[in-house]
Parts: structure tokens; C-alpha cells; sequence
């Protein structure tokens, strides 16, 4: 696990003190050791967390026997022992024990499409000197971030935004349509960014640039819906043959020369990790959970799962200082990111690299195997209009119903009208802000005008090869919410503190079976997550399994009303608040006072404060 940045330079030599300026940026996610090489126009830099050959045989930029190959890898190759094999068998001689060392090696025999033999999470840059070429990729699922842009000098990338930004010969622009996907979504769609003239590499793709030339996107892996043949029929079938693709991806996972151990939520997904860790353990599994005061969390529920396999269990209860956390989370997530979970994942990650330097989490449960209760949202209201007896009244009645605990009912409402379409009746239930929000939010925004995260969505549903609506709105998740919120989220909070966290649940050899199942063994009746939760019976305190799902209640609205309150409405409602420029004050204003009358305006609030923020930034 590292960071990884470079400069190709148009013409000549390429900007090394920029290079340089972006890997010092990028220390805290490699505080082991800093390499950068220069070879003709390109220079490469990077920073390591050592993981795996912990001697400096495994520091990088790495290259081929001749030189001509150079990488610098962000991540971890699950696989590389068997590619390594493979590659020895082929006369191929390796300098160190690194997975990394791999890629090189694995170029010279299969090119550009070496990614689609590796199995891990990684973004690298390859730079073929013989060829005088850089080749970038991102892991199929993208749990591995990477920025890129241009000056008229050349081409950089790095691993984090504000990495990249410190290879800038000034602050870009601020791009307002990437602000307004990020006011429906809580984090800005790919491949833009926050700024005009800054893109993000997709997950699953690769970019290929000569100096002075122009980079060419391609995507090299799409995960298929497409219904599979002898699939298994049941539950129960299906649960057997996960079983052991779990089992293989947790003990992938596990290989390490440092450290290993767990988060462990009391979900159902980390518990299912933490239990197949103990079983093949020698030792006590370190195990890691937080709460706030007061509870509200899962923490009792970990403690079962902790006693249950007998794990070394540390719990810490954390009171946030919101308004010291909050400025320090924009700085490190770079781009505006609203995902109050954020907070958290923080303090957990902190926590957990004071004993270990690798977790093992739960990440991906729910896209994977269909646990989000918008998928049973969707799939009633579908229900609701196939009896043709829905009425208007009913519906405007659902969507004023008051109180903060009725906000799904009020999202579910707004995707009734048999009018609209997958994208527009599903958008409601993840926008913070619906694009009738945002008519009256956004400065200059047409009333009714064309919403463009509603058509991303729409064009991926339309693309989509799933056979029906649960795995559709599964394949949608996957390409969106995952990528781009749920993975950000984990991999900035948790490299804030150099610690690696690795995801069975979204090993790629399991997703690609999951995918090829009917929705309808993974969502049945009112429950999700059906096939986990047959895998993990014996496993998992009974409890656990039958609970409703909860996630990690974060009390967004009571800060607002408490010690967030302040601070909200000196940024927000000031004289000088930055997001008057993209949002109507008086909108803001509104929303402001009807959450101090007690309307939960909680989520929304930590969306345009991020915002806030962020903008402060820029300037």
C-alpha cells in the first residue's frame, strides 16, 4: 500500500521538483520510504507502506532486468504468487519478495493486458522507455483512487487530489456542474473532478499517453449481470458453493509480513469476515470497533461476534470534536466528499494502525449481495404500481409526513409516479438533493432543467446486461456508490493513518459469480443479503443475523443543533460564505432555521458545510 505520483514531460525533461512536492504530499500514505526515477521525459515518484518484503529490495519505482520498465504500484496483488510461478517458469528473475515487482515482468509477457490477469486492488503507472510510453490502471472495482491532469510542460498523476494539486502552477477552477452532481450524490462522479482540467480514472480502466500526445481512456473490465447458466436454484445451493470463494478471498487477504487484523462493526458482513479469519487462525484475530457516547452504534453486537471466536478485541468510545474534524477531513478527502461516515471510519482507522498496519473489513456486503434497504424500497413501490391503484393524493400525502424517521417513506413516495423512469424513480432514494431540490438551491439552475446524474445513471441502467430490476439497480451501485463513495471513503480515511484495508466481500473472483445470480436469491421477502446470511449461520451469533440492519448511526442532526450549530451558521449564513457564489443564501438560510424548529436537515446541512469548506480552500 502506497502513494504514487509522476510527471511526463511534452518536450525533454519532465518537472522532477513538482514530482518531488506531490510525493512529500502523499507521506502519510507511505511513511516507510520515498524512491522517484527519472528516465528520459518521465519521472515517476512514491512512497511506501511496507507490506509485504519488508527489506529495501521491495522499495520502488521498480524496473525490468534491462531498465527499460519501470513501475510504481499503489496496492496489493492478492494473486502474485501464482503469477510469480508462472513468470519464473518463463525464465523471469525476480530482485525481491514484493507483489509489486510482478507488474513489470507480467508487461514484458502480456502488455496493456496484464490488468486483466491481476487480482488485487491497485492503481500503478507503467512507463515503457523502449516504447516511450506511460500506461495507467485502476483496479476492476476501484479501490484504488488516481488523479491525472495536463500543463502545457507535460502529464502528472497521483494517488490524491491534493497530491496532484501541489504539481499545479496554481489552484484550477472550480468546475460548478461537478458541484452539482456532488450536491445530489455527496462526492463528485468520475471521470471529472471538482476542478475543470482534473479527471479521475475510472475503476476498471486504463490510459495510455505518449509525451505530447493525448491520453486515451479505455475500459478493460465490466462487471456482467447476465443470468448464468447452471446457476444455483436455491438458497441453500448458492450458499454452498460461496462458501469456499469466501474462504479463498479472506485468506488472499491475509497475506502479509506485518500486522493483521479486523474491523468489526457487529454487522453481518465483518462478523462473517472476522469469523472465517478465526477459523484458520493460530492465533487471537485482532479485532478493532468504536462508538459515541451513549451508544447508538454497533458495538454491543461486535463484542458477541468478539467473545464468540475469541478475538483480541479492542473498542475505544470516541467523542468527536466536530468542529476541529470536520476542516481536517475536507483537506484530507481533497475533493468535496459529504459522507458523514467519513467520521467514523476516521477514528476507527486511527484506532486500529496503533496495533496493526492491514484490516480486514466488510466493505462491499451490500452491493454485492443486496442489502441496502433502497433495493426493498424499489422493489415495493414496483409492486405498488403493477396493481395500477396508486393515486396522486396518497402519494403527496406520504411525501409532507413530518419527522426525521420518516425520510425513507418520503424518498420512497417521490419514485412512485408511473411516469418516470428506472433512473428518476431510483435517484430519489440516494440524492441528498433531488433535482427539484436543487431548482430552488442552485444559482442559475433552470427550473426543470435536464439533471445529469440522473441520466449517468440512466445511460448505466440502460447498458446494463442484468435480467431483472434487483440486479440492475445492483449493477448501477456497483459502477457508482461503490467506486466512488463507499471505496473514497474507506482508502482516505483509513491512508490518513498508513493503514491498509483489504475487502473479501469484494474479491473479484466472488463478484463476478455473485453477479451472475437472480435477484431473486438475494432479495427476498423483506430481507436482503439472503445467500451471506445462509453462508453465515453458525458463524454469527443468531441475533446478529435476524436484526434489522442499522449501519453506524452517526447523530449528524443533534450536531447541527449542538456544537456544529455555531459554526454552521457563521460559514453558511455569513457575509462572507464561499458557497454564495453556487447556492441561493436564502435557500440555505431556510434550511438552517427550519432545522433548529426540528426538521432533520442533518445530512443535507454536512453536505453544503463540506462544501463550505472545501470552497474556503481553493483561495
Amino acid at each position: 500500500m502506497c502513494g504514487i505520483c509522476g510527471f511526463l514531460g511534452s518536450e525533454g525533461r519532465p518537472d522532477v521538483p513538482a514530482v518531488r512536492a506531490m510525493a512529500q504530499a502523499l507521506a502519510h500514505r507511505g511513511p516507510d520510504a520515498e524512491g522517484i526515477t527519472i528516465d528520459g521525459p518521465m519521472a515517476l515518484g512514491h512512497r511506501r507502506l511496507s507490506i509485504i518484503d519488508l527489506s529495501p529490495s521491495g522499495n520502488q519505482p521498480m524496473a525490468n532486468e534491462d531498465r527499460t520498465v519501470w513501475a510504481v504500484v499503489n496496492g496489493e496483488i492478492y494473486n502474485f504468487q501464482e503469477l510469480r510461478r508462472d513468470l519464473e517458469a518463463r525464465g523471469h528473475r525476480f530482485r525481491s519478495r514484493s507483489d509489486s515487482e510482478i507488474v513489470v515482468d507480467l508487461y514484458e509477457e502480456q502488455g496493456d493486458e496484464l490488468v486483466r490477469a491481476l487480482r488485487g486492488m491497485f492503481a500503478f503507472a507503467l512507463w515503457d522507455g523502449a516504447r516511450r510510453r506511460l500506461l495507467l490502471a485502476r483496479d476492476p472495482l476501484g479501490k484504488k483512487p488516481l488523479f491525472f491532469a495536463r500543463r502545457p510542460e507535460g502529464f502528472l498523476f497521483s494517488s490524491e487530489a491534493t497530491s496532484l494539486l501541489r504539481g499545479l502552477p496554481g489552484r484550477p477552477e472550480v468546475d460548478e456542474a461537478a458541484i452539482d452532481a456532488y450536491l445530489t450524490l455527496q462526492y463528485v462522479p468520475p471521470p471529472g473532478t471538482a476542478w475543470k482540467g482534473v479527471g479521475k480514472l475510472p475503476a476498471g480502466h486504463r490510459l495510455v499517453i505518449e509525451p505530447g500526445g493525448e491520453p486515451r481512456l479505455e475500459r478493460y473490465w465490466r462487471l456482467s449481470f447476465a443470468p448464468r447458466r447452471f446457476a444455483p436454484a436455491t438458497e441453500e445451493e448458492a450458499a454452498e458453493e460461496v462458501r469456499p470463494l469466501l474462504d479463498q478471498a479472506v485468506r488472499r487477504r491475509e497475506v502479509s509480513d506485518v500486522p493483521v487484523g479486523a474491523f468489526l462493526s457487529g454487522g453481518v458482513d465483518s462478523s462473517l469476515v472476522v469469523a472465517l479469519m478465526a477459523q484458520g487462525a493460530s492465533r487471537p484475530v485482532e479485532t478493532f470497533s468504536i462508538d459515541f457516547p451513549g451508544g447508538g452504534g454497533e458495538a454491543p453486537f461486535a463484542r458477541l461476534v468478539a467473545e464468540r471466536w475469541k478475538t483480541n478485541h479492542h473498542e475505544l468510545v470516541v467523542k468527536p470534536d466536530m468542529v476541529a474534524i470536520l476542516p481536517e477531513l475536507v483537506r484530507h478527502y481533497g475533493e468535496p466528499f459529504a459522507d458523514s461516515s467519513a467520521v467514523p471510519v476516521y477514528y476507527l482507522s486511527k484506532l486500529t494502525r496503533a496495533h496493526v498496519t492491514v484490516a480486514l473489513s466488510g466493505d462491499g456486503g451490500d452491493e454485492v449481495f443486496g442489502g441496502y434497504r433502497r433495493y426493498l424500497w424499489d422493489k415495493l413501490a414496483r409492486q405498488i404500481r403493477a396493481t395500477g391503484v396508486w393515486s396522486g393524493p396518497v402519494r403527496a400525502l406520504l411525501a409532507r409526513l413530518p419527522g426525521a424517521g420518516l425520510s425513507s417513506v418520503r424518498r420512497f413516495a417521490a419514485g412512485l409516479p408511473p411516469e418516470q423512469d428506472a433512473a428518476a424513480r431510483y435517484l430519489p432514494l440516494v440524492a441528498h438533493f433531488s433535482p427539484r431540490d436543487k431548482d430552488s438551491l442552485v444559482l442559475g439552475r433552470a427550473s426543470g432543467q435536464g439533471d445529469a446524474v440522473e441520466a449517468w445513471f440512466r445511460g448505466i441502467l440502460a447498458a446494463s446486461d442484468a435480467a431483472d430490476d434487483v440486479n440492475r439497480l445492483l449493477d448501477l451501485d456497483t459502477q457508482t456508490y461503490l467506486p466512488d463513495d463507499i471505496l473514497v471513503k474507506v482508502d482516505i480515511a483509513s491512508m490518513a493513518h498508513a493503514l491498509e484495508v483489504r475487502a473479501p466481500l469484494l474479491d473479484q473472483d466472488l463478484v463476478e459469480w455473485m453477479a451472475g445470480l437472480e435477484g431473486r436469491l438475494k432479495l427476498r421477502g423483506l430481507r436482503g443479503k439472503r445467500i451471506l446470511r445462509r453462508v453465515a449461520e453458525g458463524l454469527v451469533p443468531r441475533s446478529i443475523l435476524t436484526r434489522k440492519k442499522r449501519g453506524f448511526a452517526l447523530p449528524v442532526d443533534g450536531w447541527f443543533r449542538g456544537e456544529l450549530r455555531p459554526m454552521a451558521r457563521d460559514l453558511l449564513d455569513g457575509e462572507d460564505g464561499r458557497c454564495h457564489s453556487i447556492v441561493d443564501r436564502r435557500a440555505v438560510r431556510r434550511l438552517l432555521d427550519e432545522q433548529d424548529a426540528g426538521v432533520d436537515h442533518g445530512e443535507r446541512l454536512w453536505n453544503l458545510l463540506v462544501l463550505e469548506l472545501w470552497l474556503r480552500g481553493q483561495t
